[in-house]
């Protein structure tokens, strides 16, 4: 994706992590510095890009992520940066993968209910024209690294089949525990969590589980695709 202003001055690194406050990254010695807020909005621009071009991938109504979401919700976003000589010279965009905390109410494998706040995947996308070319590995193993959490320890919200295909591929994550919930964990989860699951009180009757995020959803009806792997691309 580009844009029409210089990507690559305003993003010096490969991959640049956004936190809600949306602070410019630092610029590279010598590098003309515009007025903060012309910079603010510029990496405002392309989040908003970023989540339409991932909400038109997924087919969702709405986009789930944009800056405004952002600056009022505590999650992190990736963004990958095309390093290769462009023409115009500006640079571009490749994708992006969005996580988050969240506690919730999940389901081992004995269907007990545990209370968890796991990193979760909100929201992964890359480009159409650039898919296959590894740059979804690249990111999700960067945020791997930088969150410092093993594939089988992350909760994803809503995965589609292409994500659940690529967590495979990569990482062997193929089976999955079971939730009532819009949430996907895999069989090693429970094992790992740090600190371990807090137990609820016992299982009530079937018609009155209601398993949640206790945070509000961001898209009830959307479905992550994103690598158009996000939930589905990559």
């Amino acid at each position: 994706m580009e844009f029409p202003f210089d990507v690559d001055a305003l993003l010096p690194e490969r991959i640049t992590v956004l936190d809600q406050h949306l602070r410019p990254p630092a610029r590279r010695p010598g590098t003309t510095t515009p007025a903060r807020v012309d910079l603010q909005q510029q990496i405002m621009t392309i989040i908003d890009e970023l989540g339409k071009a991932s909400a038109k991938a997924q087919h969702l109504p709405a986009p789930i992520t944009s800056a405004s979401r952002m600056q009022s919700n505590r999650h992190v976003i990736y963004v990958l940066k095309d390093t290769s000589a462009r023409p115009a010279g500006k640079g571009a965009i490749i994708g992006f993968l969005k996580v988050g905390y969240k506690k919730l109410f999940v389901l081992d494998d004995r269907e007990a209910h545990n209370e968890v706040e796991p990193l979760c995947i909100l929201d992964f996308y890359i480009h159409e024209s650039l898919q296959r070319h590894g740059h979804g590995r690249e990111l999700f193993q960067y945020m791997l690294q930088k969150e410092r959490v093993e594939p089988h320890q992350l909760a994803i919200d809503r995965p589609s089949p292409k994500l659940l295909k690529f967590l495979n591929k990569h990482y062997n994550l193929e089976t999955t525990v079971p939730q009532v919930n819009n949430f996907v964990i895999f069989e090693g989860f429970f094992a790992h969590q740090h600190p371990p699951a807090r137990k609820l009180p016992p299982k009530r009757a079937e018609g009155d589980i209601k398993p949640y995020s206790s945070s509000d959803r961001e898209c009830k009806r959307g479905r992550m695709d994103g690598v158009g792997l996000g939930t589905q691309k990559g």
